[in-house]
C-alpha cells in the first residue's frame, strides 16, 4: 500500500534560520517588520503549495548583537497571515512556559475562526532565565519542569476548546435565547503550579482544535497531533520519526535547515559570506541540508518512507524559499512524494487528521443536536 505523500511547511519568522540573515535579504532592515514584507513571504510559500507557515516567537528578542533586531507577536502576524491568505494553514509558536492557558486558548481559537479552520499551534518552551524576568513570574527550570509547564498547558488550552459544545451558540428568536447552557461546561484542571476553573469565553474553533505541533518529547504523545523530529543524519531523523508514530502521535513531521544552490551563489559560498559575521551554529533535533535542489528532493523522498511532512527553515527566506518554490516543490509534486492543500479545507483535513468531538460531549447532547 502507498504511504501518503508528505504535507510541506516553512518556517517564516525573521529573515531567515542563519542569524546573520538580514545581510542577504532583498529588502531594507527596516522592512523586516512591515505587514506588506509578511504578506509577500505568505503569499510566495502559499503559492508554491505549502501545507502550513510557522512563525517564531518569543518574550526576548529574536537575536543580539549588531544586526537588527525585533519582532511582533507570532499570534497577532498569524492573524495577519490568515487575513491575507486563503489555502495555507497558520501555526504561530506559543510557550506556555509563563503566559496564561487561558489567554492562549483564547488567542488560538480567534485565530482557528479568522482563518475559517487554518490554525496550527507550535508548542514553545521558554528556556532563557532572562523570559521569566521579563515575565515577571518565578523561574521554570530544567527539562522536567519546562515539559510539565508544557504539558499542563497544553491539556487546559485542549479542555478550554471543548468546554463548548459544537452548536451552543444556537440564536433561537422564539426562546429568546442566544446560547445553550448545557452545552458550555467548566474546565475544573489543578495542575502542580496552578489551578483553572470555568469555559472559554470563545466558542468552539471550527476544528474543534486547532493542529497541535510540539518537538518530540516535551509533550505526551496523547496530546499531540504533529511530533516535531529530527537528527544529524536522514537515518536518525527517520528513526525519530518512527519512534514519535510508535509512541502514539498521530504524525511526525521533519525539522530541517536548508542551504541550496542558487543561480549566483552555491549554498556553501552563501553560508560562507554569512559567517563572516556570525556562526550558523547546529540546533539539536533538526536536519541540515546543504547543496543542490535536486539533492534535497533526494533527501525528501528517502524521509518519506518514515514522516509525514517536514517542516523547512530556510537559510535566507528571499533566496531559498525562492529555489523552493520554482525547483524543490515542484518536482516532489510531479514525482507525487508531496501534496499541496485544497481551497476550502481546514488545516486537519489537509493534514488527514479527523475533526475531533468535545470531551465534554455526551450521548444524550449528540441526540439533541441530531433532532433539532
Amino acid at each position: 500500500m502507498p504511504r501518503p505523500a508528505l504535507r510541506l511547511a516553512v518556517e517564516l519568522d525573521g529573515d531567515g534560520a542563519h542569524p546573520a540573515a538580514w545581510r542577504r535579504a532583498a529588502h531594507a532592515p527596516g522592512e523586516l517588520l512591515s505587514p506588506r514584507r509578511l504578506a509577500r513571504t505568505a503569499a510566495a510559500a502559499e503559492n508554491a503549495g505549502f501545507t502550513l507557515v510557522t512563525l517564531d516567537d518569543s518574550i526576548l528578542p529574536p537575536a543580539s548583537g549588531a544586526g537588527p533586531v525585533g519582532r511582533i507577536g507570532a499570534v497577532e502576524r498569524a492573524a495577519f497571515v490568515a487575513a491575507s491568505t486563503s489555502v495555507v494553514g497558520v501555526a504561530p509558536v506559543v510557550a506556555t512556559t509563563y503566559a496564561e492557558p487561558f489567554h492562549v486558548s483564547s488567542q488560538l481559537s480567534s485565530l482557528d475562526h479568522v482563518s475559517a479552520g487554518r490554525a496550527g499551534w507550535v508548542v514553545g518552551a521558554e528556556e532563557d532565565p532572562s523570559a521569566a524576568r521579563a515575565w515577571g513570574r518565578p523561574l521554570v527550570e530544567g527539562p522536567e519542569a519546562l515539559a510539565r509547564e508544557a504539558r499542563d498547558g497544553v491539556r487546559v488550552v485542549r479542555d478550554l476548546w471543548d468546554s463548548w459544545e459544537d452548536n451552543a451558540v444556537i440564536r433561537s428568536v422564539a426562546t429568546s435565547r442566544y446560547l445553550d447552557r448545557e452545552r458550555l461546561h467548566a474546565v475544573d484542571f489543578t495542575g502542580e503550579t496552578y489551578s483553572v476553573k470555568g469555559p472559554s469565553i470563545v466558542p468552539r474553533p471550527p476544528q474543534g482544535r486547532p493542529v497541535v505541533l510540539a518537538r518530540q518529547g516535551l509533550v505526551p504523545a496523547e496530546l499531540t497531533d504533529v511530533a516535531l523530529v529530527g537528527g544529524t543524519t536522514a537515518k536518525e531523523t527517520g528513526a525519530a520519526g518512527d519512534a514519535a508514530k510508535a509512541a502514539g502521535v498521530p504524525l511526525a513531521f521533519a525539522e530541517i535547515e536548508v542551504a541550496l544552490d542558487t543561480p549566483r551563489d552555491t549554498a556553501r559560498e552563501r553560508i560562507a559570506d554569512l559567517e563572516r559575521y556570525s556562526p550558523w551554529e547546529e540546533r539539536p533535533g533538526r536536519l541540515r541540508y546543504t547543496g543542490s535542489a535536486e539533492g534535497l528532493v533526494v533527501l525528501l523522498a528517502e524521509l518519506a518512507a518514515s514522516v509525514d511532512g517536514v517542516r523547512l527553515l530556510p537559510l535566507v527566506l528571499d533566496e531559498d524559499l525562492s529555489v523552493l518554490s520554482r525547483l524543490v516543490l515542484p518536482e516532489l509534486f510531479v514525482r507525487r512524494l508531496a501534496t499541496r492543500p485544497l481551497p476550502g479545507t481546514t488545516l486537519r483535513t489537509s493534514l488527514g487528521l479527523p475533526r475531533p468531538a468535545s470531551r465534554f460531549a455526551t450521548a444524550t447532547t449528540l441526540v439533541r443536536e441530531e433532532t433539532r
